[in-house]
């Protein structure tokens, strides 16, 4: 495949075997067993690797269809209002929120407008950026919507957990606890100890639409699953 190929069409079930030996891509399952094909990223060992999922890339179709199945994920929870994790968390974090019949979401951020407030706001960092002076601010403004609310975090990707914890430090710096932390897959299993660290409640308040193993290459230079993912 193209790498522009990716992240473009919701396969019928049973379209790619699972529990192979892979290549180029991993096949994805989602909760009604339709496929999705992710491109392999391969970790700076050498020998491991992740499925990678970025979804301001994805066709509106598989946009729709990973919203469709966060949304359904987090209804039970009562949610009133979404707040978005920047920056692909926004994408489906607008479109979670309009699955649920919100009007609107709130946005975090990382550029700082001038009227935002320093103590609004706590470091930030990702897998995919780690950027030591990067900082996630709460624009004050939007705090009426989100106090007293049933709130859901929710991000593209959970990966190592950083930037979730990121985000819920800050709402926890505003008095917000969210309700549920949601996100389109769940890549391996690492977030799990950050988010223990982070309070005890939040793991059993993740939701994901796929989750995706650490992979590892094999003898005849395949990838092969090397932690199964829980779903």
């Amino acid at each position: 495949m193209a790498p522009h190929d990716f992240w473009q069409e919701i396969h019928p079930p049973g379209t790619f075997p699972e529990d192979r030996e892979f290549t180029t891509f991993y096949v994805a399952t989602l909760e009604d067993d339709r496929q999705l094909r992710l491109p392999i990223r391969v970790l700076a060992d050498g020998d491991h690797a992740l499925a990678s999922l970025i979804v301001n890339q994805a066709s509106f179709a598989v946009l729709d269809a990973l919203a469709d199945g966060l949304a359904e994920k987090i209804r039970p929870m009562g949610v009133d209002v979404i707040a978005g994790l920047p920056t692909l968390g926004l994408t489906l974090a607008a479109a979670v929120a309009q699955k649920l019949g919100h009007g609107r979401y709130v946005p975090l951020g990382t550029s700082r407008k001038f009227w935002y407030r320093d103590e609004l706001s706590v470091p930030l960092s990702s897998i995919t950026t780690p950027t030591q002076d990067k900082r996630l601010y709460i624009d004050p403004r939007m705090l009426p919507l989100l106090i007293g609310r049933r709130v859901a975090l929710i991000d593209d990707v959970i990966s190592s957990g950083a930037s979730i914890v990121s985000g819920l430090d800050l709402l926890t710096t505003c008095g917000i606890e969210p309700v549920v932390i949601g996100a389109a897959m769940l890549q391996s299993e690492r977030w799990r100890d950050s988010l223990a660290a982070a309070g005890p409640q939040w793991i059993a308040r993740i939701r994901g639409v796929v989750a995706t193993p650490v992979l590892e290459r094999n003898a005849e230079g395949r990838w092969q699953v090397s932690v199964r993912p829980k779903t």
